[in-house]
């Protein structure tokens, strides 16, 4: 009997996931031929409505402008995200080795994310000014809690077997942690890592509309103010592909560190 060899496994699961990306697909294919349609044919003008075409040829146009305030953007993105990233894993561990520091602590972690952003973003800037710290807080703030959540919901998950097995060997409170308790968040930790990757891009947007100088949201809010919707939705898209790209790079790297489990497939 042959096996299968490592490559044909890899071009099936290639192969299953183009499968089940076409509905997708023809579901956005639909929806782009429709809204170009109804455009044509409504007259409609396209400074209320651009069409797919014009946003896509109006974005091609003023590409210097969007990939040069595309930089910013991301360079926030990427940096609140690793100090949320940071942040939480700390904060994770602390609670996990000190109950106390549980109870105390997640209550307020839960309040923070009550705070309207719309609120706490001009705070943010006036405090701190309009460079780069603000946006990477505001990105912090928007993204840690789900991260938070996951590692300590990974690490109730630990089976019980092993941690009294470790036990029995005698083994340090930091061993068990790292030998069972660790291993066994990875796949909540990545799950809460992809939700929160959706999340950076919107909040470093955002808090480019509190005050900045350069990113997609002053570039958003200058067309806006210029009626230019085909430029706005132009941004957008770009965004969206950004946030894609975020979101694919998580899966990657959940592939090379579990390579055994399937992306988003959690632990029953």
């Amino acid at each position: 009997m042959t096996l299968p060899q490592p490559s044909d496994s890899r071009l099936a699961a290639l192969r299953t996931t183009f499968y089940r990306g076409i509905p997708a697909l023809l579901a956005g294919c639909v929806f782009l031929a429709a809204w170009e349609l109804y455009v044509d044919l409504s007259g409609i003008k396209p400074s209320i409505l651009p069409a797919p075409s014009r946003i896509v040829m109006q974005g091609w146009l003023n590409r210097q402008g969007l990939i040069a305030n595309t930089w910013p953007t991301l360079g926030a993105t990427l940096g609140g995200f690793a100090l949320s990233l940071a942040f939480a894993f700390a904060a994770s561990i602390l609670m996990d080795f000190v109950p106390f520091m549980r109870r105390a602590l997640l209550p307020i972690f839960i309040a923070s994310q009550t705070l309207p952003l719309v609120a706490i973003a001009p705070l943010v800037v006036l405090w701190f000014g309009f460079g780069l710290l603000p946006k990477i807080l505001l990105v912090a703030l928007v993204t840690f809690f789900p991260l938070l959540v996951a590692l300590l919901q990974g690490y109730e998950s630990t089976d019980r077997d092993i941690a009294e097995l470790l036990n029995s060997m005698k083994a340090s409170r930091w061993r068990i942690f790292r030998l069972a308790r660790l291993p066994s968040s990875l796949p909540y930790f990545f799950a809460g890592l992809r939700i929160s990757i959706t999340y950076a891009v919107v909040g470093a947007i955002f808090a480019e509309y509190a005050g900045a100088a350069r990113g997609l949201g002053i570039y958003i809010l200058n067309a806006k103010n210029n009626f230019r919707p085909d430029l706005v939705l132009a941004a957008v898209v770009v965004s969206a592909v950004l946030t894609l790209c975020l979101f694919g790079l998580t899966l990657m790297i959940q592939r090379l560190v579990m390579p055994w489990q399937p992306s988003g497939e959690l632990r029953r």
